[in-house]
């Protein structure tokens, strides 16, 4: 048995094995979010998903299950999906897909003098394309499902594929209600600190981990999510000022981690904070859900042979084979 000299050190350990073997929100902030979200839903999406909210809460936590060291290929290829470090993207203006973003960071990075590594797309961070990404499978699985409803087939394999790709897509969203995930101050204040706000490298998981699941009474936020859907006219560009809007909350972390906000119950202001971040999630997540349904309704054009008179198709417009159905 420890001694009451080697006590602090047990627990010290215990703290340090249990904050690297877990991750953003914590087990408990994902889970709460999904099937917050799930609730949320309105009656006209599919009866499967309203049904699933336990599944889809427990797959909140999914894509940090790919993150240990023993799958290092899978961890090292996945980093890069749960941040944006959007300091370095000032003034850009985010092109839809991962590879045009590559791209114009490239050209950036080539432009700043000395050519720093912290403008290499896996520093800045890939949020928004893993998001846009897998809100396009869950598209996808949507439209199998009216398929298979059209066409008086057993749906069950395209609901099981929607109920994955919604609670995993609900984990990067769960990221992104987290200002320290949009932010190179993501663990600790680095640079000018005139404020002295705290530089210790434990800030990021003593807020979204350790308070989160020892309050998870005080931190309920259910009320705060708007009852009616919205259709997003964009969802990239409506992903991307949700991920600059929860940017703009960094500060008031650090400011709530100085008055003691992430200590213990913290304060009424800390936990209100949490509260409305949480409900943010939820309520873009529900809202992501709710126009990938809408989205689906839509059929990409059946396939056509190309005429060879014609010119080649501009790239990304060439018909879906797969919806050349007979």
């Amino acid at each position: 048995m420890p001694t009451e000299s080697t006590r602090p050190i047990c627990i010290l350990l215990a703290l340090v094995l249990f904050a690297t073997s877990a991750w953003p929100w914590g087990n408990e902030g994902h889970t709460a979010i999904n099937r917050v979200a799930a609730e949320k839903l309105p009656p006209d999406v599919p009866p499967f998903l309203c049904h699933a909210a336990d599944q889809l809460a427990y797959l909140g936590s999914e894509p940090d299950r790919w993150r240990e060291r023993t799958e290092l290929a899978l961890k090292l290829s996945q980093e890069p999906d749960h941040y944006i470090n959007l300091e370095r993207v000032e003034g850009m203006t985010l092109p839809p897909d991962r590879y045009s973003f590559y791209r114009e960071l490239d050209a950036k990075r080539e432009q700043t003098p000395g050519k720093p590594e912290y403008l290499l797309p896996e520093k800045v961070g890939l949020q928004p394309y893993i998001a846009m990404e897998t809100y396009g499978r869950l598209v996808v699985a949507f439209r199998e499902y009216r398929h298979a409803l059209l066409e008086h087939k057993d749906p069950d394999f395209a609901e099981r594929n929607a109920i994955f790709y919604a609670g995993w897509l609900g984990h990067y969203v769960a990221d992104g209600s987290n200002p320290l995930h949009t932010t190179v101050q993501y663990n600790g204040w680095t640079g000018p600190n005139p404020n002295g706000y705290t530089t210790a490298n434990t800030i990021h998981w003593r807020m979204e981990g350790v308070f989160v699941a020892a309050n998870q009474k005080q931190l309920q936020f259910a009320d705060l999510v708007s009852p009616t859907p919205r259709k997003l006219a964009d969802p990239f560009q409506d992903y991307v000022s949700y991920l600059r809007r929860s940017n703009q909350d960094v500060e008031k972390v650090y400011q709530l981690e100085k008055a003691g906000g992430f200590d213990g119950e913290g304060t009424p202001e800390s936990r209100q904070f949490i509260r409305r971040r949480m409900a943010a999630g939820a309520q873009m997540l529900r809202d992501l859900w709710y126009t990938a349904w809408l989205q689906s309704a839509q059929d990409s054009p059946p396939y056509a042979p190309p005429n060879p008179a014609s010119p080649p198709a501009a790239p990304g417009a060439e018909p879906n084979m797969r919806n050349a159905r007979n």
